[in-house]
């Protein structure tokens, strides 16, 4: 029940809103507050009953992995929990990222803070995926708060790149993509704000696919800034990935993110839509994706040479340029800084219009934070205190004007697409980059967010974007990116299933 604040708490309050309060603008205060609590008084002795529709259905068990069989990190939590006996899942073995809720299981979210939280809901992406009989098999380690696009930011550890435990697997659905790379599931479901489905996918070798902006629900996962979080699947073919998105997608009237008149599943028969027939298909290779200053050339080549054999399936392959696409960094920065702290710090993940709201979580993230915020790693203080700098020195100006820009972002795209099928560019410029201990300044941000030049300009604006297994160079996998226009999905994974059949890459 909450408690009258005191006058020097009023005081020290309105001070940071520059209010410079008399003695009698005080007590007034204190009056007013007092009536007012009455209502957040009666709240509490109100039940606020989850909706029946995120309730756990399915008998369940967890543990701790140990280090023998955890060796590249990707295992947060090894789970038992089978849906039904029969469904488009059945047989299927699935991961889900730690910053995913499922009841009665823990949830770290890759990071200390949270040790002790556990859920006391199941996801609707879990539910749905249970009810189509797929066997959650466990839970995966990512990045601290998912706010890194590389893999060593995690708690309780790193997560090592199977192709090479001395690289980084991307982040930050880091044990997603290497627990579907080294077979432990046949399919993951990852969290997508800058990249963090699509990096750790191109760099473990396997596809990853963010859906369009509100296809698929993301109640009961952890947030970080509403108009960029996306949820979508991972997986090692084309078919697992169509599948589970023919599960997942659809509007589950809790989601505020997805719009009212999205379809509730199936929107799409996705699996029965991978014909392999793209003959006649159009694709743009977006000049501006090949040119970052952290741009490979031995990964423009490959990413090229590997466009150009789509030729072989009847698809028209040429150049286009889009020089807007180099402002989606930019665009994306105050975005993802300013909106984690005013949504995730300053209001617990709970700053956003109407749908269901993580009580529990922001419950408990909120007091962990207070008391436990040095353990968070120094990429993210940074970004916490960049963001609260710019809300309260700038007044969100900056996220304004990049949210106004995102109209503009989107419209150059949807420009190009209105001539192609799909673009395609290079999912990160690099290849995977290796650990380095006690990183400069400098080097931290690179290893952090210097991967996300063409990945992030597609959370701002929403674009469907699915990386496919592109070759390998130096023995480290690199991945090739197909975007499309919002909810035709299908396009782009028929690319990558005509490709997969034909053995393209």
């Amino acid at each position: 029940m909450p408690r009258v604040p005191t006058a020097s708490e009023i005081k020290d309050i309105a001070m940071k809103f520059s209010m410079h309060l008399s003695d009698e603008e005080i007590t007034a205060i204190q009056t007013a507050i007092k009536l007012l609590l009455l209502s957040y008084n009666e709240l509490d002795g109100i039940n606020d009953n989850v909706s029946s529709a995120l309730h756990a259905l399915y008998p369940r068990s967890w543990r701790r992995p140990n280090p023998q069989e955890n060796s590249y990190g990707a295992i947060a939590f090894f789970t038992d929990i089978k849906g039904r006996d029969q469904g488009k899942l059945a047989g299927k073995k699935v991961c889900v990222k730690d910053n995913v809720m499922i009841a009665g299981v823990p949830m770290l979210h890759g990071t200390k803070v949270l040790e002790g939280f556990v859920p006391e809901i199941d996801a609707t992406v879990v539910i749905r995926i249970l009810d189509e009989g797929g066997h959650i098999v466990a839970k995966t380690t990512c990045e601290a708060l998912s706010f890194s696009g590389g893999s060593f930011t995690s708690y309780p550890m790193l997560v090592r790149n199977p192709a090479n435990p001395e690289y980084m697997s991307g982040g930050s659905s880091s044990g997603a993509a290497v627990a579907v790379a080294t077979g432990v599931c046949d399919v993951a479901i990852g969290a997508d704000q800058g990249g963090s489905i699509r990096v750790p996918s191109a760099w473990t070798g396997v596809y990853g696919l963010k859906p369009t902006y509100g296809l698929v629900p993301y109640t009961g996962i952890a947030t970080i800034e509403p108009t960029l979080d996306h949820a979508g699947p991972i997986a090692r073919k084309v078919e697992d990935l169509a599948l589970t998105l023919e599960v997942i997608a659809g509007r589950d009237d809790l989601d505020p993110r997805q719009p009212s008149d999205l379809p509730k599943p199936p929107v799409k028969p996705y699996s029965k839509l991978l014909t392999g027939n793209v003959k006649g298909l159009r694709v743009g290779i977006v000049k501006e994706g090949f040119e970052w200053p952290v741009s490979e050339e031995d990964v423009n080549k490959a990413v090229r040479e590997t466009a150009n054999k789509l030729r072989s399936l009847g698809i028209t392959v040429e150049e286009v340029s889009i020089p807007m696409h180099k402002l989606g960094v930019a665009i994306w920065t105050p975005l993802m800084i300013e909106g984690t702290v005013a949504n995730m710090f300053l209001a617990s993940g709970v700053a956003w219009r109407g749908g269901y709201l993580e009580r529990q979580l922001a419950g408990f993230f909120g007091n962990a934070l207070k008391s436990m915020a040095d353990e968070l790693p120094l990429n993210v203080k940074a970004g916490a205190v960049l963001g609260y700098y710019m809300i309260t020195k700038y007044n969100n100006t900056y996220y304004a004007k990049a949210r106004n820009l995102a109209l503009d972002l989107r419209r150059a795209y949807d420009d190009a697409l209105m001539k192609y099928d799909a673009l395609l560019m290079p999912t990160t410029p690099q290849k995977p980059l290796r650990f380095v201990d006690n990183p400069t300044p400098e080097l931290m941000l690179l290893m952090t967010a210097g991967m996300l030049y063409n990945t992030a300009p597609f959370d701002v604006t929403g674009h469907p974007a699915l990386s496919i297994p592109c070759c390998k160079l130096d023995g480290l996998p690199i991945g090739m990116m197909l975007i499309t226009k919002h909810l035709d999905e299908e396009i782009i994974l028929n690319i990558a299933y005509a490709a997969e059949i034909s053995r393209l890459y």
